[in-house]
């Protein structure tokens, strides 16, 4: 691409702002055994299977037990049942068959259990459903994944109606319908437009030969533990959109998304580093599970016409949030937290490479950014400032560097600001692993030992918290105005962990400590809300900035990260980056071309992996370029910041789905090719090598 083609292509990015105004392939496979006697560790967790499996009891809800209207509180009583195969013209099929009570003695065990479930209203736009699989009912405990610790409720916006057969709230928005015999929820806009209802066996009956589970839970044989499937009707045009930062297929409807927190080596994978359990509907609904334990969702792949939410908790604690996709958001981000601002200075480009080993190569990427006129606010030192290359031990090197804090300060006197890269898993040989054993601040197994070869610090361990906001803070103390939080997908799915909870409910919440850890102690010294993180789950938004992994160098891995950076930002992340150019190898230069024009158009923008990365180190050609996109980026910042803030406040992603805007419009709910940056700017990337594309 020539100079003036690069020049012709960012104003016709302009252009198509204006006019605006007015899945994957080559998608790697994740390694797995498949067999669950030889499961490799820290394996993503897929409990669909407990859903099909012949020796497990499932308990299906039938109907609808006692229920107080004025509170919302009732029982559903469920059918129980177990798979049974038949044949039909050489086919062994599976199907659900009611059977009787196998417990002895059997008058001290109910056959069909009736079992505490309630409708609760958060909002004039927001139903909370609850379900229990057993009768022990506890206090609510605080919740990490929840802005403030418990969610708060609407007494006054929702009004109780009798129906024939049922209950009926109505609010400003919508209606919530319980059907008594038998137990449905129905929800449905103010319009009275059918939203989504849960999906009842005799639903299914006669209508399908396919064997559907319906709303229900199952008890597994192996150690009588129980999991909750929510089912809920699907329309026939419907789309499903978030999940986390899901790199493949953009819209979920006909795919199996597993969440569950996995370095997933790249980002063309099925896998995420950022699973969140909520998601929204081209229908008018979202919906967020509030747990940590592992969900698989199944948007209508078994079956088309039924969504099933199966997660592993044995509790069902569903929000359902009514509205177009910005009322959505809101109300999810009022629950969970809305994404602060972050630093003015952080809204700079972000020169990386991995890695920046000593003082001198420091000193050398910052005249060179402002020899070169490469527009610039922050330069990161990877995994290679430590004495030996990748183990963390919060040590500047002192044989590469002199004087950190001074090199800190002169870098920061000539306006760059300085990131640093860390992690939470410690090797034998880090000098101070013996420290994180003595004292006990790693995850353990249930022998007590170590899970891995590796410590992983355990964060939900308050003395580790003060050990860990030690290292930090000196770090932080000394300058440093940033802290890459890598890693932390890995925590021990075998752990026991301080909190007394094991490695099924901790390992998917991992990120949030992680995230806040460093966050709150970067608030506390800096007064600046700021990380640089990999990993996350939900109410990490509270805890910005967030990046998209090790992207591999190629057209696929780009256009894999648009999916990703969407689909992010429809799970309540105001802000997002990514590598630009890609992780793993050199970068091509006709790809760091196109990747430029389009990485720097993001809420955040760093250049980062195998070197070389900065722009001087390729074509002159390339040099010029590079630099027009980035002088672009600072021309527009007062536009960048302004609609940071309107996201900040709003809930709102700055790189936006085009439906977000214009929810009205079908051809909206379709592209994941291009974006909105903030409201206005319409940014449509070159995937491919070309000058031109349709828009």
């Amino acid at each position: 691409m020539t100079n003036a083609n690069f020049k012709s292509f960012i104003g016709r990015l302009i252009l198509a702002a204006a006019v605006l105004l007015s899945t994957v392939s080559n998608a790697q496979i994740p390694i797995s055994s498949g067999d669950p006697n030889q499961a490799l560790m820290n394996e993503p967790v897929d409990i669909s299977g407990d859903f099909r499996n012949f020796s497990n009891t499932y308990y299906l809800a039938d109907s609808l037990g006692k229920f107080d209207p004025a509170t919302g509180k009732g029982e559903i009583v469920y059918g129980r049942y177990e798979y049974v195969t038949r044949m039909a013209f050489d086919n062994i099929l599976g199907g659900l068959q009611s059977v009787p009570a196998n417990e002895f003695p059997g008058i001290e065990y109910a056959g069909a259990p009736s079992l505490p479930f309630s409708v609760e209203f958060v909002s004039p736009r927001t139903i909370r459903i609850r379900a229990r699989t057993g009768t022990e009912v506890g206090p609510d405990q605080p919740s990490l994944m929840l802005a403030n610790g418990t969610a708060p409720q609407d007494k006054s916006s929702w009004k109780y109606s009798k129906t024939t057969d049922g209950h009926r709230y109505t609010g400003p928005f919508g209606s919530v319908t319980i059907t008594q015999n038998p137990w449905h929820i129905e929800i449905r806009d103010n319009a009275g437009k059918l939203l989504t209802s849960t999906n009842h066996n005799r639903d299914n009956a006669g209508k399908t030969f396919t064997p559907v589970l319906p709303f229900s839970f199952v008890r597994r044989a192996a150690d009588y533990s129980r999991s909750i499937s929510a089912a809920w009707s699907l329309s026939p045009d419907e789309k499903i959109f978030g999940c986390g930062e899901s790199f493949t297929n953009f819209n979920k409807r006909g795919s199996k998304v597993v969440l569950w927190t996995d370095d997933s080596n790249g980002v063309m994978n099925e896998t995420m580093y950022k699973p969140i359990p909520f998601f929204m509907s081209s229908r008018g609904y979202g919906m967020f599970m509030h747990t940590s334990s592992p969900i698989t969702c199944d948007f209508g792949k078994y079956i088309a016409s039924v969504m099933s939410l199966m997660i592993g908790d044995e509790a069902l604690d569903l929000f359902v949030f009514l509205g177009d996709p910005k009322d959505i958001l809101d109300e999810y981000t009022n629950l969970t937290g809305k994404s602060p601002m972050p630093p003015l200075w952080s809204f700079g480009f972000w020169m990386s490479r991995i890695t920046y080993f000593s003082e001198t190569d420091g000193r050398k990427v910052a005249a060179d950014l402002r020899r070169y006129k490469i527009p610039a606010d922050v330069i990161h030192f990877d995994t290679g400032w430590f004495e030996t290359d990748w183990r963390c031990d919060y040590e500047f090197a002192a044989s590469r560097f002199d004087d950190p804090a001074k090199m800190i300060s002169d870098l920061k006197d000539q306006g760059f600001h300085i990131s640093l890269w860390q992690l939470p898993y410690f090797v034998p040989k880090n000098r101070l692993f013996p420290e994180i054993l003595e004292k006990k601040l790693y995850v353990r197994n249930n022998k007590s030992n170590l899970p891995y070869e590796d410590a992983v610090l355990d964060f939900s361990n308050p003395a580790t918290l003060d050990w860990y906001r030690e290292k930090i803070g000196n770090l932080l103390k000394l300058g440093v105005g940033a802290i890459k939080v890598d890693f932390g997908e890995a925590a021990p799915a075998n752990g026991l962990f301080a909190s007394g909870r094991t490695g099924f409910y901790e390992h998917n919440l991992y990120p949030l400590r992680y995230n806040k850890v460093v966050s709150d102690l970067t608030q506390e010294i800096h007064g600046e809300r700021i990380i640089w993180a990999r990993s996350a789950w939900a109410g990490s938004q509270r805890y910005p900035l967030h990046w998209g992994g090790d992207a591999a160098n190629t057209d696929n891995a780009m256009a894999a990260s648009l999916r990703g950076g969407l689909s992010f930002g429809l799970s309540g992340f105001s802000f997002w980056s990514h590598d630009i150019g890609g992780f793993v190898q050199k970068t091509p230069e006709s790809l760091y071309r196109r990747w430029a024009a389009f990485g720097l158009l993001l809420s955040h923008s760093r250049a980062h992996g195998a070197p070389p990365k900065e722009p001087w180190e390729y074509s002159p050609e390339f040099l010029e370029l590079f630099r027009e996109a980035d002088n672009l980026r600072y021309r527009l910042m007062p536009y960048i910041y302004a609609q940071a803030k309107d996201c900040s406040e709003r809930g709102l992603p700055m790189v936006r789905a085009l439906f977000v805007e214009y929810p009205k419009d079908p051809g909206s709910w379709l592209v994941d090719n291009e974006y909105l940056l903030g409201s206005d700017l319409l940014v449509a990337p070159l995937f491919e090598e070309g000058e031109s594309r349709q828009v």
